[in-house]
């Protein structure tokens, strides 16, 4: 069975992990961005990304094949599968897709990588709506399998059917959220997190890097294997879940209500970006991408290794 022809709407970084990721699992690629120094940018990404992708068993030949590029949408003429990752601005995704329409098929899914935006305000004015939906990766996509997938109003349910399927043969793991929410549900699980990270280092209750530390360290070390509902079913003991909650529930509850809700003041900003700063003293900042996306393959590994 032949792979379907990719067109990624955007090539900047986003855009270029996914393009890594479909050249790898053998799709035809086609890439569109307006700057003329995307190209090189593309090519260079792709050889970069290529020993990871074939470490994780991804790739399906040795050497990475070429992305077409191009400047103008009318190149997406008989492409099978859109994947959308523009500005994540509300007018310019309508823009983006009134576009699109004029040249793709009218069966052709449209799956927008956006991080916050509904579904179904992008499809709002679109011809045909039922083909548009949320696949949202988290960065890199090409390193790190979750895409969420989420429905519009007017989203049929074949084309998540077909999404579902698409991005299972990309060797991803998809979920679906059930109902629109600004920021899905990964975005909105990381930025309860980071909410309360910024209010610890705004109240001074720890350091940007203690911060830092106690994720990466911390809970962050479990989290990687197995999500909250899990861990704290293996916390409760040989009651499971249900001893924990109903014997330490109530220090959550407690916790709960002492959250924060910091704002990012001009002196907020310049709080943690000296933190992350003299974090940064302490590292190889040159080599940080280099190392993570390393460390998320040997994890991938670590995980298949041990079925988590």
């Amino acid at each position: 069975m032949s792979k379907p022809h990719i067109g990624v709407f955007g090539g900047g970084l986003i855009g270029m992990s996914w393009a890594s990721l479909f050249l790898a699992r053998g799709c035809k690629v086609t890439v569109q961005e307006p700057r003329a120094e995307a190209a090189e940018a593309l090519a260079a990404f792709v050889a970069r990304a290529w020993p990871a992708l074939q470490d994780l068993g991804l790739a399906e030949s040795a050497a990475p094949p070429k992305a077409s590029f191009t400047r103008s949408i009318a190149d997406f003429e008989g492409v099978d599968f859109i994947q959308e990752c523009g500005p994540d601005r509300i007018e310019i995704k309508r823009e983006m897709l009134s576009a699109l329409e004029g040249v793709i098929g009218s069966e052709v899914i449209v799956a927008s990588s956006t991080s916050s935006l509904l579904a179904s305000d992008i499809q709002r004015d679109a011809l045909h709506p039922q083909r548009i939906l949320v696949a949202h990766p988290m960065n890199p996509p090409h390193l790190v399998p979750m895409v969420e997938l989420v429905a519009g109003e007017k989203t049929a349910e074949a084309a998540m059917q077909a999404a579902e399927a698409f991005y299972r043969d990309m060797r991803r793991v998809t979920i679906r959220v059930k109902r629109e929410t600004v920021g899905h549900l990964a975005n909105r699980l990381t930025s309860a997190l980071y909410r309360e990270a910024v209010y610890a280092v705004q109240e001074g209750i720890a350091s940007v890097e203690d911060v830092d530390k106690a994720i990466a360290f911390g809970p962050g070390m479990r989290w990687a294997f197995m999500g909250p509902h899990l861990t704290y079913h293996l916390g409760g003991g040989a009651g499971g879940y249900r001893h924990y909650l109903d014997h330490l529930g109530p220090t959550q509850e407690a916790r709960w209500r002492e959250h924060g809700m910091p704002s990012l003041t001009p002196e907020v900003k310049d709080q943690l970006v000296a933190g992350v700063e003299a974090e940064l003293e302490r590292q190889d900042e040159a080599t940080l991408i280099e190392r993570r996306d390393a460390a998320l393959v040997a994890l991938a590994q670590l995980k298949r290794r041990f079925g988590l």
